[in-house]
């Protein structure tokens, strides 16, 4: 009876073993458009997390496989046909993503919510976002714009600079930006000379400059992307001396700043999501290991993503978005175990077997509201042409 109960045992294991399927996880981000320079990093965020899940053993008996999909970050109708096909034909579970606001929001209200699919963002920060209807299905590992207006106000108040001008893409990110940027900065007894949109895809921006510089302010405030509009507009206002100090949010912080705009941008200033938590530290092996900048603007919020993904499906024991949705903010805010970096393997068995887990990440997961990041920021300046961080907020 005893070698009957062990045999029966054994292939109860051995069914479960040969029937588990592999988890797909969409990734879905804009791979060209204004920030396809920042999405590099943020995809192998999100990639360390599944490998690392993949090594320590895998998820509900099965491997892990991220999905990558163009988000272009500024059409939605290419998002929401990339995010289709990742949910019809290439059978994802959940998406990593998307990034930009405009494009996320267009996903999750044509996409997501038609299909029931759990989406975690780690870059979309319109405040917009925060009371969209989601079915419970959305949520961010990136703090809302709100609190980035506050921020990029308190930076400027504590330099003493009383003026500036603020041009923003004209999307759901930069007008959200922009507008609780110039509440935030009016209320502190800042003046806002101009508060005008730019469109993303010209190559010629000089008009727009013009009237920014008609305008005036001690300061540009420059709410655009990296690769797009907020390039124009910063190359432009240097070479004509429009502007020779600029505010820099989260859209224009990253390494091709630095490539374009050298030394001339010392004395300038920009915030971005980051932390100084111990996690945030753990970020820079991770990224070694993996041949990324595990610090790189939203890297860590990316990788973050993935793993509340893979431990809500753990704590439910299910793939299933109507089923693990509702563990998302359970394992993100505990109490239990904490969770970081190089752990995460540890924490998926741990949500397997039913243990509480906290995670805490490369970006210090707090979930607050609706699931979006409570949130820290990086102040950055720049010496020698080279980004520096200032100190933390």
């Amino acid at each position: 009876m005893k070698k009957f109960l062990l045999a029966s045992v054994s292939i109860m294991f051995l069914s479960t073993n040969v029937y588990a399927e592999d988890t797909k996880i969409g990734i879905l981000l804009g791979f060209t458009g204004p920030i396809e320079s920042l999405t590099p990093d943020m995809a192998a965020g999100a990639e360390a997390a599944i490998a690392e899940v993949n090594a320590g053993g895998g998820l509900l008996g099965g491997q892990v496989t991220g999905v990558r999909a163009d988000s272009t970050c500024v059409d939605s109708g290419a998002a929401t046909a990339a995010a289709e096909k990742l949910i019809t034909s290439d059978k994802v579970s959940a998406i990593m993503g998307a990034d930009c606001s405009g494009v996320t929001g267009a996903v999750l209200a044509n996409v997501a919510m038609a299909n029931g699919i759990v989406m975690i963002s780690p870059s979309a920060t319109s405040p917009g976002l925060s009371t969209v209807e989601d079915n419970g299905l959305f949520f961010r590992t990136a703090p809302s714009d709100a609190r980035q207006g506050q921020i990029m106000s308190d930076v400027l108040m504590d330099r003493g600079f009383s003026s500036v001008g603020v041009t923003y893409t004209n999307n759901d990110y930069g007008k959200g930006l922009a507008d609780a940027f110039q509440a935030a900065y009016e209320a502190a007894g800042g003046t806002v000379t101009i508060n005008a949109s730019h469109e993303e895809g010209k190559a010629d921006c000089s008009a727009e400059v013009g009237a920014l510089a008609s305008a005036g302010g001690e300061v540009l405030v420059v709410a655009g992307y990296i690769s797009g509009g907020g390039k124009c507009l910063t190359l432009t206002s240097l070479e004509t001396g429009a502007f020779d100090t600029f505010l820099f949010p989260d859209g224009m912080i990253g390494e091709e700043l630095d490539g374009y705009g050298g030394s001339d941008l010392d004395g300038s200033m920009g915030t971005v999501p980051g932390t100084d938590s111990p996690g945030g530290a753990k970020m820079v092996g991770i990224g070694t290991a993996n041949g990324f900048n595990g610090t790189a603007p939203y890297a860590p919020e990316s990788y973050d993503a993935a793993a509340l993904i893979m431990l809500a499906m753990a704590s439910a024991n299910s793939s299933d978005s109507q089923v693990f949705k509702d563990h998302v903010m359970k394992v993100a805010n505990g109490p239990g175990e904490k969770i970081y970096p190089g752990n995460l393997a540890n924490g998926i068995e741990m949500a397997s077997n039913g243990f509480a887990v906290d995670y805490v990440g490369g970006s210090a997961v707090t979930l607050i509201g609706p699931g979006e990041s409570s949130g820290s920021f990086r102040e950055v300046g720049w010496s020698g042409g080279k980004e520096i961080t200032v100190q933390y907020r």
